[in-house]
């Protein structure tokens, strides 16, 4: 009977939790996926049209080249934001004299809003007067149009991902204060250098961070929006940064073809999850988790 009674307080706790998942989550969830099979404008009724906008989807040819994009810019945005804030957290977690500001000035930038770190980036990249090009000319080179060649325009993205790491370099920080510090000291006894310490100790210890680190960008690199729609807009030059978020956007909001929106919402949920679930299985036998 107490057992009972624990269990229904513990129910009426948790209560509005739940709640609050089934009115902003599974019920948006399952809306967008009925709206998907739908005509639907948000001005007029669904109409139940089938496969029809995951038809047409497949036969879109902006489909294709936004999701292209995305992936370009994520295939080098997260193995470089997962190294990059790895090799800061590691070099900060050294007692080094002023180790509180370096960990506050790398943090720094992952706090800036999206919208003024875009206008940042679109003044420090400006081919006429940015901060880039003009310390280009100071040594006699002449800076590249970032922000107006297709050629340029996916790596500042891709920069400007990899820059704002600091919310990682934190979780992997934590991370390296939970590694024994036997470990090292053994090490040390058997004569391993920093490279096979690092390599032997830091980073198996340190994988399940890793790999959480890793889904995340994954999941975040794919839905990636707000700079690339402030800094290309129509993901301009010649759709080299129209990324999938925005195609979606401009159907969703400026098309109203809210159906066909959601269609892409759901194709897009299952490339994320099916590639969560792969890095999931490759961390199976590659994360070590202390005590298991």
């Amino acid at each position: 009977m107490r057992k009972r009674k624990e269990a229904i307080a513990g129910y009426l706790f948790a209560a509005p939790w739940f709640v609050g998942l089934a009115i902003f989550l599974v019920w948006p969830l399952l809306q967008a996926l009925y709206f998907s099979f739908c005509d639907y404008s948000i001005l007029t009724e669904p109409r139940w049209i089938g496969l029809a906008n995951y038809i047409n989807l497949f036969q879109d040819e902006l489909f294709y080249t936004s999701l292209f994009n995305t992936f370009f810019i994520a295939i080098f945005a997260v193995p470089g934001g997962t190294i990059m804030a790895l090799v800061l957290a590691m070099l900060l977690n050294n007692n080094v004299k002023g180790q509180s500001f370096y960990r506050t000035f790398f943090f720094l930038p992952s706090l800036v809003p999206a919208v003024p770190l875009a206008i940042l980036w679109a003044w420090l990249f400006n081919a006429n007067n940015g901060v880039i090009n003009e310390l280009l000319r100071l040594v006699g080179i002449q800076g590249p149009n970032w922000l107006g060649d297709p050629n340029f325009s996916k790596p500042v993205i891709i920069l400007m991902s990899i820059w704002g790491v600091g919310n990682a370099m934190v979780i992997y920080l934590a991370g390296l204060q939970e590694v024994p510090r036997h470990l090292y000291e053994a090490a040390d006894l058997d004569g391993a250098n920093p490279w096979q310490k690092t390599r032997n100790v830091t980073l198996p210890m340190l994988s399940p961070v890793i790999l959480f680190n890793v889904v995340m960008g994954i999941i975040g690199g794919l839905q990636m929006f707000t700079q690339p729609f402030i800094l290309f807009p129509g993901g301009a030059p010649a759709r080299s940064t129209y990324l999938y978020t925005v195609y979606l956007y401009e159907q969703a909001f400026i098309s109203l073809r809210m159906g066909y929106a959601s269609a892409m919402g759901w194709v897009m949920f299952l490339i994320i999850l099916v590639l969560t679930l792969i890095a999931l299985k490759i961390g199976e036998k590659r994360v070590h988790y202390e005590g298991g």
